[in-house]
């Protein structure tokens, strides 16, 4: 039974009567109106609270609206420009999909409500995982993990429950990559695994002969290899099958992190290159929105000897056999049950056809944006032939070296120019990972090309002395409104240079709300901006 603040005196009284077959008398209403609640004087709150002003202050729907709107308006988001977060997948989330989370039939079931009160969501549920396994060659999804972390937990956990259901509880190292996902390291530490750390390559591949001494030493001690594919590198390993087998004839399985599934849908198969487990990201690849702590999906598909230790739930198995089951990652059967109209809706209207389209525009976006920003900045990694997969990263660490210009003074410098900041400093320190998707249009990516290829032309004016290197566009940025109608202007560049470089902005520009401020202290030293509270 679900209570809260949509629960009326009513319903009590209808629960109260079902439970003890008694009416409850009605209460009475004190003076003032208002129900009287039996909380003991000693529980009571006696001091002030929600002092601060801006919970007093917007009395009226339309002010309450301007207010949000004006917190909106310090964002940047997707209505504004591209968001290039490499490994992240910020692709369109289209209405038409967002729109049935928002219905009753969808948003307001329990998740333990009868089975026979829920047919038509798990029919739904269980065709969306039929979808997932068809992508990704799979013979059984669940759905129940309910971030990418806990999938790369949960299929780590079947993958340890199986080798010790044949008696290889000794099988305890987990192999990964250096050009793996950041949290594969953590989430094996999680499931008991230990780690051991395979080098890669000047390419940035996996170090085949680096990964066979790694096989060697461990022996009948490795449980599993954990990888990306493609390679938080941003490359297809062309050598990822005999990975693969490498890994099985030693004994142990392969874990695929699927963070970067989109630039593999409808065109490869998981499961066909050789992995036994993934994870996918529904919140990426599959269009739920991703980030701000909202919630996620990271369903795993595996292979059909993994089914048996795919995640279960305690009380839906209660009155079977729990060793035919895997552990629990989530407490509710379907994790973030009420987000998956979202992803069955986009697979739905995609179709397969679509769904190939959309990896092979995300691929194409990726190459076109790398080829032409080639010309400025070293793109670190590429396959054989000069391609990358579905992002790329460029190197701007000479940069740090000869002038002194961090990559974060060129994610600051982007948001004078109305964009986010690529990912920095991952998976590469001082470079920048970039992932258009394929969402972005040409005259977008061109709009992004420009404002780099034009921040390249300030680091030239830098290196030839034209403009300091403690006082310039790039290390004083990002440049407010406040910070350019002051009475003096005392920077060797002029305003236009630090609020208008390119044309474009004239037309639509986008105003930080603060100028450049110290994250590194800020995370060290926290404190509250709220109005102090009283100790009394």
């Amino acid at each position: 039974i679900t209570i809260n603040e949509t629960t009326t005196e009513q319903d009590i009284n209808m629960l109260v009567k079902v439970l003890t077959g008694k009416n409850v008398t009605e209460l009475s209403q004190d003076n003032d109106g208002r129900t009287p609640i039996n909380i003991p004087n000693t529980m009571k709150r006696k001091t002030a609270f929600l002092e601060h002003p801006v919970f007093n202050q917007h009395h009226s729907e339309t002010q309450m609206m301007r207010y949000i709107f004006s917190l909106a308006q310090k964002d940047i988001t997707l209505t504004q420009s591209m968001i290039p977060l490499g490994s992240c997948t910020m692709k369109l989330n289209a209405a038409s999909s967002l729109i049935p989370i928002s219905w009753p039939q969808f948003a307001n079931i329990h998740p333990f409500a009868p089975a026979k009160q829920t047919n038509g969501y798990h029919a739904m549920a269980a065709d969306l995982e039929h979808k997932l396994a068809v992508c990704t060659g799979f013979d059984e999804v669940s759905l129940q993990p309910n971030s990418g972390a806990q999938g790369e937990y949960a299929g780590l956990l079947a993958i340890k429950n199986y080798l010790q259901s044949q008696n290889e509880m000794q099988r305890t190292v987990c192999l990964i990559p250096q050009s793996a996902h950041g949290t594969n390291p953590a989430s094996a530490v999680m499931a008991g695994l230990t780690v051991d750390i395979v080098h890669c390559d000047a390419q940035g591949n996996v170090d085949m002969p680096h990964l066979q001494a790694k096989i060697d030493k461990h022996g009948n001690r490795l449980a599993c290899l954990m990888l990306t594919y493609p390679s938080t590198h941003g490359v297809f390993e062309e050598s990822i099958q005999t990975l693969c087998d490498m890994i099985h004839q030693a004994g142990g399985q392969v874990y695929m992190d699927g963070a970067n599934f989109n630039a593999m849908v409808g065109i490869a198969s998981p499961a066909a290159i050789g992995a036994d487990v993934a994870h996918l990201n529904l919140h990426k690849t599959f269009s739920i929105p991703h980030g701000g702590g909202g919630p996620g999906v990271g369903p795993i598909g595996v292979k059909s000897h993994l089914v048996p230790f795919l995640p279960s739930n305690q009380v839906l198995n209660a009155h079977e056999n729990a060793d035919d089951h895997g552990e629990p990652v989530s407490s509710a059967p379907l994790g973030s049950a009420g987000i998956l109209p979202i992803a069955w809706m986009y697979i739905d209207m995609m179709g397969g056809n679509g769904l190939t389209q959309a990896t092979k525009i995300a691929i194409l976006n990726a190459n076109y944006m790398a080829k032409r920003l080639s010309r400025y900045f070293s793109i670190l990694y590429t396959g054989k032939h000069g391609y990358v997969a579905h992002e790329c990263i460029i190197d701007v660490r000479s940069f740090k070296a000869s002038i002194g210009i961090s990559d974060e003074d060129i994610a600051k410098r982007l948001m004078d120019y109305g964009f986010h900041a690529p990912t920095m400093s991952f998976p590469v320190p001082g470079t920048l990972m970039i992932e258009p998707t394929e969402s972005e249009d040409l005259q977008e990516m061109d709009r992004f090309c420009d404002s780099l290829i034009a921040i390249f032309n300030e680091l030239t004016n830098i290196q030839q002395g034209i403009w300091p290197k403690d006082d310039n566009p790039l290390v004083n940025a990002p440049h407010t409104l406040q910070c350019i109608t002051q009475d003096h202007w005392p920077h060797p560049y002029s305003i236009t240079e630090a609020v208008f470089p390119i044309p474009h902005l004239r037309q639509q520009k986008i105003w930080p709300s603060v100028a450049r401020i110290n994250n590194a202290l800020g995370d060290r030293e926290l404190f509250c901006a709220c109005p102090p509270i009283p100790l009394s």
